[in-house]
């Protein structure tokens, strides 16, 4: 049945519902908090320094910029402390400080700020942040070297990386229990597959992610390493380990879902979050990269402009 009252618009001013972008900013850190808290009761007090110093570095990288730009202060809307969460559930547990530092300057100034500030970034400036650093100081984002001297109760060699090196014949030995509960080397907020999804589904829930992007991230992964793996099992892991290991959940549910980076209709939604699965996973196979995740979500960010032009039909002509 056709409902008359569908297309009817009445006229200003409107009713707003109460929600504003920084609620999208507050419960994101809300829904981070479970994996942060797994993270830091894995990683202990070095890990609560690095998160409170990107967090804190962050904000002051935007106070400073809007001091220098004579912009308001915008530290209200809560954007960057968002950027700091993110980036610093993304590092290893003794990351140095100044790493750490130059890591939210990046995300702020150059992520975020010189292209408009918030909303107008091409790239998720806590991802750029991350790959820039990854490439300036790549020995300082080795999880092995750096956990080195760390003891847990688990098998203490990243699986990504253990995968690269000796193939999916070595990583038998990792429980996916474990991995799916965080029992695994890796960054601090990044490696609860239990507590990501918690988070995930809440966003979700709440109407601040759309199902799509996260759900076409995962069975596009999810797709491609079985086909790998049925051609090659000596070769590729299976797509469960793909799945519970590395920044694939925290990216699903966090990195490829940002705002300004991503789809808004539904058909892009779901070519966008499929092409960032498969993507990390030809990485990971084929490229010289344990983990792909961050540029996968980088080359997706690039081409977001392009997929977002597959719109719907409009309704209606011009008569």
């Amino acid at each position: 049945m056709n409902s008359q009252n569908k297309l009817l618009v009445s006229h200003a001013p409107f009713w707003h519902i109460g929600t504003a972008v920084p609620a999208r900013h507050y419960n994101t850190i809300i829904a981070a908090l479970p994996a942060i808290l797994m993270g830091l009761s894995v990683f202990g007090v070095p890990a609560l320094a690095v998160m409170s110093m990107s967090i804190a570095s962050a904000i002051g990288w935007e106070l400073i910029y809007t001091k220098i730009a004579k912009r308001p202060n915008t530290l209200g809307d809560g954007h960057a402390v968002m950027i700091g969460t993110i980036f610093g559930m993304l590092l290893p547990a003794t990351l140095p400080w100044w790493a750490v530092v130059t890591g939210t300057f990046v995300a702020i100034f150059i992520g975020k700020q010189i292209f408009g500030g918030i909303g107008s970034n091409p790239f998720n400036p806590a991802v750029l942040a991350l790959a820039i650093i990854s490439i300036s100081w790549k020995n300082h984002l080795d999880f092995d070297a750096q956990l080195v001297h760390f003891n847990f109760d688990f098998n203490a060699a990243h699986p990504l990386v253990a995968l690269k090196a000796f193939g999916p014949e070595v990583v038998q030995g990792y429980s996916l229990t474990q991995l799916f509960l965080g029992q695994q080397v890796g960054g601090i907020g990044s490696t609860c597959g239990l507590a990501l999804i918690i988070g995930g589904l809440y966003l979700i829930i709440r109407g601040f992610v759309r199902w799509e992007i996260p759900f076409a991230f995962i069975l596009g992964l999810f797709i491609t390493a079985t086909l790998f793996h049925m051609a090659a099992p000596e070769r590729f892991a299976g797509p469960m380990f793909h799945l519970l290991t590395g920044y694939t959940l925290i990216g699903a549910f966090f990195l490829a879902t940002e705002d300004a980076t991503s789809p808004v209709y539904p058909l892009p939604m779901l070519l966008y979050g499929a092409l960032g699965g498969i993507m990390t996973i030809l990485i990971r196979n084929i490229g010289s990269y344990p983990d792909g995740i961050i540029y996968a979500i980088l080359v997706i960010n690039l081409i977001n402009p392009l997929v977002d032009k597959i719109r719907p039909k409009a309704i209606g002509k011009v008569a």
